[in-house]
């Protein structure tokens, strides 16, 4: 119920009902007037409150703008450079937000504050006035006419006139003042229903103003976001490939220190404890000590690890001579003498262990050092770029081109260790290479002749792109310019000896091929330089610094690929320079990465194998995946895409195989669950452990663990929700478990028994139990 109307009549009378009317309008404006105080009370707070998160932004802001990313090495490749940047690229996003924040802050005074303000003192305080005042004429009407009533009758006539015309004067007074506060009242009632509004609406839309300049914000940045989404996904990557490979040289270095000992310019260097005389006597100060045969120059620095710095200053001597000192000439272990030059007197030297000074005395005595480079685990020497290495490597390419072009994962998928050593053998008989270029049969499976092709360029006595040269390949791949490391790397190319040269063109012409095929294989040039890149471009040492670069490596092996006719058959026109060799890569803000199309990439989730070089190169082989447009497209349209297996989000979209005459695929793998998750997913593929498999079994990417396994039916349980489509087809819910599980005829499509029901299921929405 709304308050009753106050009519003019009704001042005349002033009856009680008159009087409890007004009454209640005066209580409605009381509560409107304590309403507004609130009001404005609380927009205070709200804008110093918005003050607040302004500022604070800001100097989250400005904190993002002072970090800078510092990568391991000496080059960034284009997705770290974009990650590097990103930091800048949010605080200036946030930046600009905040200037728009500043702009509705500054008006949400006036346009809500000072308005509200103006309303209650203007209006209802004019109305409180008018109260005031009507109240004092009430009082005065009041007391007049009860005055006037108490008049004797036996007053003159004159006087009693003159009372009633006063009482008239005051009644009229009365009644116009009743009239204006009625008049006053009721309008204040009308104006706050748009004066005390208007201010609201005005303040939320700066604040739709505000959003919409952050939506906008939003749209411009998604292009960048969309980019560093791939590069953190392309980094990621990458780190867990160098991270496998830094924690198994690790475990190497703790299992034998000295096998790995990195090759150093110095003939020897270590920490020694020098003798030292002092007043009181002698002491030993521990010094890093580097020793030069050549110029037979000892350099000392004292250092203790436990302070952390420097206990005095260099000191470098020219050896004259060294002798060991026997155990019975003082009281230390592991001593030996050194006589020098320019130094007058013997210096007393202690060595870590007894090992350690066998070293320095090798070392000084001007015996050539051991050094240990990295060797393969594979036999070295048992192949050449001979006649029957490229007939090995003819014969594996053309078995992969007449026979699997088209299979997932090619070169990615290993083969059985047992398998590929046995077809290796039966290749490398200089009977089976004097035969026909084409006598692979079809008994051996296409991922063992690949497995086959790599293991014996890695049984190469050295890469077949040449320890002294893998330097410049990467410092080629760092340049910044792109045509600039494509004409360095057609350069290096053709420095490399005829016979690699030769072998290198064979096999980037055949990876080409294959990359060509990518939308049935998955295997996009960027897969394959992960692939080959660590094989072709192995480096001579194996250190942190060099895994670091493999990403590297795996930008020179693209580069051949999608370069291969021009870098093969035309000459460069002029070699690089040193200079051009070692130009730095500039960090510039306009320096745009490849995009997805340029270097379409395929997820793949890889399991470590056991032998050395296949788990480098299974590993650094995982989860690559392209999230632009274009490589969705082309992905969706010709590929069955897989979740991740380790998933347990039964509401993860998941892309159905298509089958003929089935609907389009449904729902879409372009709808990314978060801006960190990939858009999409291509198939899981992990590689065999088993060495008993045989090769002429089905590949399916659930089964390749369980080669080995005699029972070909098996239980699965679904992982997603599916409406069948057709009558083939089996619906089910999330949690189903299905019974007699086995590969269909349908490529992506498996075939299991549910409710005594048998039919297809995708072989994406499920796991094997």
């Amino acid at each position: 119920m709304g308050l009753p109307a106050l009519e003019f009549s009704d001042c005349c009378l002033d009856s009680p009902h008159f009087r409890e009317t007004l009454k209640s309008h005066e209580a409605e404006l009381d509560k409107t007037n304590k309403f507004i105080k609130e009001l404005i009370k609380d927009g205070k707070s709200l804008i110093s409150a918005l003050k607040n998160l302004s500022s604070a932004k800001r100097k989250f802001a400005d904190s993002l703008n002072e970090f800078k990313f510092q990568c391991i090495g000496d080059a960034e490749t284009d997705d770290e450079m974009c990650i590097a940047r990103s930091l800048q690229e949010f605080a200036t996003v946030l930046r600009n937000l905040e200037d728009e924040r500043s702009r509705m802050i500054e008006n949400a005074s006036e346009v809500l504050i000072t308005p509200l303000e103006k309303f209650r003192k203007e209006q209802i305080g004019a109305a409180r006035e008018a109260k005031k005042k009507y109240d004092k004429e009430t009082e005065k009407y009041c007391g007049i006419l009860e005055k006037h009533l108490n008049l004797s009758s036996k007053k003159k006539e004159s006087q009693l006139q003159e009372a009633d015309s006063q009482v008239d004067l005051v009644r009229q007074h009365f009644y116009e003042v009743s009239l204006e506060y009625v008049f006053k009242v009721q309008e204040v009632q009308e104006r706050k229903m748009f004066e005390f509004v208007e201010p609201l609406l005005a303040f939320l839309q700066g604040l739709f103003t505000f959003y919409h300049h952050g939506y906008e914000l939003a749209k411009d940045f998604g292009d960048f976001k969309t980019q560093l989404t791939i590069s953190i996904q392309n980094t990621r990557n990458r780190f867990e490939g160098t991270r496998s490979e830094v924690e198994s040289l690790m475990k190497k270095m703790k299992e034998n220190p000295l096998e790995h000992k990195t090759i150093s310019p110095y003939t020897m260097e270590g920490y020694l404890y020098v003798q030292e005389k002092r007043h009181f006597g002698t002491s030993w100060v521990k010094h890093y000590c580097t020793y030069q045969r050549d110029s037979k120059q000892i350099t000392m620095v004292p250092f203790d690890q436990k302070s952390g710095g420097k206990g005095g200053e260099d000191e470098s001597i020219t050896l004259k001579s060294c002798t060991r000192r026997k155990t019975d000439s003082i009281e230390k272990r592991f001593c030996f003498d050194v006589e020098s030059v320019d130094r007058s007197g013997v210096i007393t030297m202690q060595a870590l262990s007894e090992e350690d000074r066998r070293l320095w005395m090798e070392a000084m005595d001007g015996r050539e050092p051991v050094y240990n480079s990295n060797k393969d685990s594979q036999n070295e020497g048992t192949a050449q770029l001979d006649s029957v290495g490229f007939s090995i490597i003819r014969k594996c390419i053309h078995a992969v081109e007449t026979r699997g072009i088209n299979e997932q994962g090619l070169y990615r998928i290993v083969g059985v260790n047992s398998r590929v050593q046995k077809l290796l053998s039966v290749l490398m008989d200089p009977k089976a290479a004097s035969e026909s270029e084409t006598d692979i049969c079809a008994e051996w499976e296409i991922k063992t002749v690949t497995s086959a092709l790599k293991t014996y360029l890695r049984m190469l006595p050295g890469p077949l792109m040449m320890y002294q040269f893998q330097r410049s390949f990467i410092k080629a791949a760092k340049l910044e310019n792109q045509e600039t490391r494509v004409s360095e790397i057609h350069s290096l190319v053709h420095r490399l000896p005829e016979k690699n040269r030769q072998m290198l063109q064979l096999l980037m012409n055949h990876l080409a091929n294959v990359a060509n095929n990518h939308k049935q294989n998955l295997m996009t040039v960027a897969n394959l330089g992960v692939v080959f890149g660590p094989t072709l471009l192995r480096p001579q040492e194996e250190t942190v610094a060099a895994i670091m670069d493999i990403k590297f490596q795996n930008i020179v092996i693209e580069i051949l690929i999608e370069n291969h006719e021009k870098i093969f058959n035309t000459v460069p026109d002029v070699p690089l320079t040193n200079a051009q060799l070692h130009l730095s890569r500039k960090k510039s803000s306009d320096s745009k990465p490849p995009s997805c199309s340029e270097r379409p990439l395929t997820l793949f989730h890889a399991m470590p194998s056991t032998e050395k070089q296949e788990q480098r190169n299974s590993i650094i082989n995982s989860s690559l995946e392209s999230v632009s447009s274009s490589a969705n497209s082309t992905l969706n349209s010709s590929s069955s895409l897989q979740p991740n297996m380790n998933s347990s989000d039964p509401n993860l979209d998941v892309v159905k195989p298509a089958r003929p005459n089935s609907l389009p695929p449904n729902p879409s793998p372009t709808s990314p669950l978060s801006p960190s998750w990939p858009m999409f997913s291509a198939p899981s593929s992990p590689m065999p452990t088993s060495s008993t498999s045989s090769d002429s079994s089905p590949v399916r990417p659930e089964e390749a663990v369980h080669e080995d396994s005699s029972t070909p039916f098996r239980k699965a349980k679904a992982l997603y929700a599916c409406k069948a489509e057709h009558d083939s087809e089996l619906s089910f819910t999330a949690g189903t478990v299905f019974d007699n599980v086995h590969p269909s005829q349908e490529p992506g499509w498996l075939e299991g028994t549910l409710n005594g029901k048998t039919g297809l299921i995708p072989e994406n929405y499920v796991e094997f139990l």
